[in-house]
């Protein structure tokens, strides 16, 4: 049932355009277009991962099932998905619903510069 990191990184490795960021001494994330979808915190076994939701009711809705934890130090439309509670299928799409709330914010002009979401 458990999700593992190196299947996030697999998920999120196969969204069109996400780039995975390392900067030295700053969070380490998965972003697309320059805007983080996915963050790990600021080092890599942080035992889950941050997403964003695509409102503030999702969130309190996954918080309160369970499902997940208010993500720390984000805004409350962030939601931290542990390993050791969240199903592969589950991680696979709450990453993706982070990934397109994010790019759609985006702008027209830096979305058009970004790889086709071929299941949009």
């Amino acid at each position: 049932m458990a999700v593992t990191r190196q299947e996030i990184d697999g998920i999120c490795a196969a969204l069109p355009g996400a780039v995975l960021a390392e900067p030295p001494g700053q969070l380490l994330s998965w972003k697309v277009g320059g805007k983080m979808f996915a963050c790990f915190g600021d080092f890599e076994d942080s035992g889950g991962v941050s997403v964003k939701c695509p409102d503030l009711d999702t969130a309190e809705m996954l918080i309160e099932a369970g499902a997940a934890e208010r993500a720390p130090y984000f805004h409350r439309s962030w939601v931290r998905l542990p390993y050791d509670r969240t199903a592969p299928e589950e991680a696979r799409h709450r990453l993706t619903v982070s990934y397109d709330t994010v790019r759609a914010g985006l702008s027209k002009a830096l979305r058009a510069t970004l790889p086709n979401r071929e299941d949009a």
